[in-house]
């Protein structure tokens, strides 16, 4: 609130400043009229305008201040007190604020009174209100309040009907109800009281330039004027005929602007805004030069890999058996900090499409050295025969360690084969969701590979198998159907349908 109460202020000042020193004197009053009531839109958007500069700076190691703990543990203290000055102050704010709002409402409503309780002519745009009392013509709205008695014995002249009626044309008095509006908020900063001065001068400018063009008398308007100033006082929401009746305004009747000077002058406020705008707006950010838009990226990927994790467990119970951090869990998933989702639950990734080789085929069928399954059921070597290559739409291969091999499973390798329907039943849209109720992760203290097993590890990956580096490597297994081998694994995983 503060920030936004100062920079609207030093906006608002800057502005009627130049309006005050440069725009006024001139004779360009449309143009001064919307500079004045752009400037108000203008000063209030500016504050939520925010322009970040980011300066990247040296990347300093700083060394953490050691803060010394005497006695026990320290427990921080909360001081939950009341600040009643700050109670005290918006109550005072509410309560004048209020009473303005009451004040600006009766005299909206008094105006509007008097126009049902009075006759009421119409003339021309505008609808005349004939009073009862003695006073000047002024204009609310499409309204113009007159003297009943002046008006019968056609006392009011020609140039006053006029001067009214560019009131009502142009519809001065919403100005006057924006400024009014924004004093009742903002009682407390004076510049919106310079703002209605000026724009009530420019509504008279606007009135007197028309009367003088229509009527070519400026010495007799200029004495009607003067005759008329000081006259009783009307409302202040009302357009009045002897408002601010100074030497300003009489010598402005007279005067008269280049069309070169006014649009030089109009020009010269675009770098006007667009210093205010850069003076006020801009931030400058300062950031480690390691912050490099790599950085960025990978925690946009964080983000979008936690957003794929809470869709796909959403729901499900996680049971975690963590040995080597002597750690057990066991949540419904929401439940899970987001470092034990990050820790236990890696993010799902959709299986692609991936053709099967035509040389791996035909070494898959070779019973001695791969165990196969299609489809997730286990089928003899010799089933490959009724197949082709092409016939698989997805495929994964991993090496068995020697003490999770079995009699009914000897071979080295085990195979999983997927038809195009099943990939397209069960695999495609498997990372969206994750179909069992529970799952059960067991990390256990890692047990090195035997002598026997890295040889033939290191001729696996000669013999260019790569998803069998893969597996090897990053100790991790996608084949939900090797359960003899995940017992192997440091990681676990058991699901519950």
């Amino acid at each position: 609130m503060t920030d936004f109460l100062i920079k609207s202020t030093l906006s608002l000042a800057v502005l009627l400043a130049v309006y005050f020193f440069i725009l006024e004197k001139e004779k360009m009053h449309q143009f001064n009229r919307f500079y004045l009531l752009f400037s108000l839109l203008f000063s209030f958007v500016i504050p939520f305008i925010t322009i970040e500069i980011i300066q990247e700076i040296p990347h300093q190691e700083t060394t953490p201040s050691i803060i010394p703990m005497t006695g026990g543990t320290s427990m921080p203290i909360i001081e939950n007190s009341i600040n009643y000055w700050v109670i005290a102050t918006w109550g005072l704010y509410g309560l004048i604020t209020l009473a303005l709002l009451i004040r600006f409402v009766v005299n909206i409503w008094k105006l509007n009174a008097r126009t049902k309780s009075n006759s009421i002519i119409n003339y021309k745009n505008a609808k005349l209100v004939l009073l009862q009392e003695k006073t000047l013509p002024y204009t609310f709205l499409n309204y113009i309040f007159i003297n009943e008695t002046d008006y019968h014995n056609r006392k009011i002249e020609a140039e006053l009907y006029t001067h009214e009626l560019i009131h009502v044309s142009q519809k001065h008095t919403l100005d006057i109800l924006l400024i009014e509006t924004l004093k009742v908020i903002f009682w407390f900063n004076p510049i919106f009281i310079l703002y209605k001065k000026a724009i009530q001068l420019n509504h008279e400018f606007l009135a007197d330039e028309k009367v003088v063009k229509s009527h070519n008398n400026v010495l007799f308007y200029q004495n009607l004027l003067l005759s008329k100033a000081n006259a009783n006082p009307t409302y202040y929401l009302a357009s009045n005929l002897n408002y601010s009746v100074t030497k300003k305004r009489l010598i402005m009747m007279t005067k008269t602007t280049s069309k070169s000077i006014s649009f030089l002058k109009q020009i010269a406020l675009i770098p006007l805004f667009t210093g205010i705008t850069f003076f006020l707006c801009i931030e400058t950010i300062a950031q480690n030069k390691t912050t490099t838009a790599t950085a960025q990226k990978k925690q946009n990927s964080e983000i979008i890999k936690d957003q794929n994790r809470d869709r796909y467990y959403a729901g499900v119970r996680v049971i975690v058996k963590d040995y080597t951090r002597n750690i057990m869990i066991n949540k419904v998933y929401e439940k899970l900090s987001i470092e034990e989702k990050r820790r236990y639950l890696g993010p799902p990734y959709p299986i692609k499409q991936q053709l099967l080789p035509s040389t791996n085929f035909e070494s898959y069928k070779d019973p001695n050295k791969y165990a196969i399954w299609i489809d997730g059921i286990h089928v003899p070597n010799n089933k490959l025969k009724n197949y082709k290559s092409s016939d698989f739409a997805h495929y994964s291969s991993s090496y068995v360690y020697k003490n999770a091999r079995s009699k009914r499973f000897p071979q080295n390798y085990q195979c999983s084969l997927y038809t195009k329907k099943y990939f397209e039943e069960n695999l495609k849209n498997s990372h969206l969701k994750f179909k069992n109720k529970s799952i059960t992760i067991i990390f256990k203290k890692p047990e090195k590979l035997s002598t026997q097993d890295s040889i033939k590890l290191q001729k696996a990956i000669q013999e260019n198998l790569l998803d069998v580096k893969k597996d090897l490597l990053q100790n991790q297994n996608k084949s939900k159907l090797n359960t003899t081998l995940k017992k192997q694994k440091n990681t676990i995983i058991q699901t519950q349908k």
